[in-house]
């Protein structure tokens, strides 16, 4: 059995653990797949350049009502997928052939299982650390519909590299995959329909963005919701999808049903590392797993699965690792995220609904876009932003936005959250440029 300083599984944000500081380490890095993880090779990355390239087909056809003759004339897909992957796919290789290339790291690519105490099986050999972080990610869930593993269908980590734009194109999911991918193809000319067991789009977020955002895509989409869905076959070429009340075809589907953590294919129980219900690993603030020596990070050990988590998690840990003696900690009091569909959507911190279970005294305020001179001149008349304020200590309980620019409106939010200013303070101490749309914000709090 082969021993080392320190054991990494995972060349997604776990790879950027290491620094000039371990460079007298001796490292094994145990990565099944591309270097880069999920965010750069089938997740952050690549849909977003897509998101944009889509962007950019929407806003043309927005054109004529504001008095400029612009229009789609349709897309140049493998142009366009191209694009993307010409530019990822070399930064992943690049960055396992720089692992490999280093005298102090062990590049295993082989699946890794526990079984023993610290003891990592990966292909035929049994290698073990003093200090082990657990990086592994999660994989797409595939739900239980019958006859849907007979079918072909697709998954995020698919269906960016296809050949062909699709005609029809079904997506199962209503969550920020689904909401993101399909109105990519969408806009790449594809007819769209969202088949969703619940009964809105971003059912996580605050109901009233959730709503929005469910009736922006019936706008532009077929938005099937409540379903109950029976069965997946094929039949003439076509992927059906069978509910209690009728029948949904496409040409191609896509499955958008959320993610797993990879924590059961680990066999974490063999080192004593607990899972939640949810099969997530178990941390506390400093990423220390219940077992001794083992630290996780990023979307094996949080639902919200978030690269600007994962990143900030692995700087955590590679303080703790290297310097046990002063440990930090994550601070995710107010974590932000962003759906980038269009609408785009951003939030941090609390929904009304979660402030009413908690009981916790608060104001709500939402703020159309309209009322902003910069909305006047995007003729926008469906974004808003919703701001909940705490009533005792007039500090902001969450923050929600839907509509263009959110997820950048979002930070100066986050900010404010952050270092614990009240909303008067972030109203009035600082300046609004106008008539830029942060005056949207400004006005909410004002509104507070």
């Amino acid at each position: 059995m082969r021993s080392f300083d320190l054991i990494i599984i995972g060349a997604g944000s776990g790879n950027s653990i290491i620094g000039p500081e371990h460079d007298e380490w001796d490292i094994a890095m145990v990565e099944r797949g591309l270097f880069g993880g999920t965010c750069l090779n089938v997740g952050c990355v690549p849909s977003k350049m897509l998101v944009y390239a889509a962007e950019v087909a929407e806003i043309a056809r927005s054109g004529p009502a504001l008095g400029v003759d612009t229009r789609v004339h349709g897309v140049d897909w493998p142009t366009i997928r191209d694009r993307v992957f010409g530019r990822i796919d070399p930064i992943a290789s690049g960055g396992e052939e720089y692992r490999k290339g280093l005298d102090n790291v062990t590049v295993y690519q082989h699946d890794a299982r526990f079984v023993g105490h610290r003891q990592l099986q990966v292909g035929d050999e049994v290698i073990t650390a003093d200090k082990i972080v657990i990086a592994a990610g999660a994989r797409a869930v595939i739900p239980p519909i019958p006859g849907l593993a007979d079918v072909p269908f697709h998954t995020s980590d698919t269906i960016m590299r296809i050949d062909e734009i699709p005609g029809r194109l079904t997506v199962l999911g209503g969550g920020y995959i689904a909401a993101e991918l399909g109105n990519v193809f969408g806009n790449f000319g594809s007819a769209v329909t969202f088949a969703l067991r619940s009964g809105a789009m971003l059912r996580d977020h605050d109901d009233e963005i959730s709503l929005r955002f469910t009736h922006a895509y019936e706008r532009k989409y077929e938005v099937c919701l409540d379903l109950d869905m029976q069965e997946v076959s094929e039949d003439g070429g076509d992927i059906v999808l069978r509910t209690a009340d009728g029948e949904i075809r496409g040409d191609m589907l896509l499955v958008a049903t959320g993610r797993i953590p990879n924590g059961d294919q680990l066999g974490v129980e063999a080192t004593a590392v607990a899972l939640d219900d949810d099969g997530y690993v178990i941390t506390d603030a400093q990423c220390r797993t219940t077992a001794d020596g083992i630290w996780a990070l990023g979307d094996i050990t949080s639902p919200r699965q978030l690269k600007h988590l994962a990143n900030y998690e692995a700087k955590v840990v590679a303080h703790n690792i290297t310097d046990p003696a002063s440990p930090i900690e994550v601070d995710d009091r107010v974590l932000p995220d962003a759906v980038f569909g269009h609408p785009q959507v951003a939030r941090a911190g609390l929904t009304e609904r979660e402030c009413i279970a908690r009981g916790l005294p608060y104001k709500a305020h939402v703020q159309e876009y309209s009322s902003t001179a910069y909305g006047w001149a995007m003729e926008d008349t469906e974004s808003v932003c919703k701001l909940i304020m705490h009533t005792a200590t007039r500090r902001l309980l969450g923050a929600h936005i839907i509509g263009p620019q959110a997820s950048t409106l979002i930070q100066q939010v986050v900010q404010g959250m952050t270092f614990g200013q009240t909303v008067d303070e972030m109203a009035r101490d600082q300046y609004y440029i106008h008539p830029a749309l942060p005056e949207v914000i400004e006005q909410a709090l004002l509104e507070l």
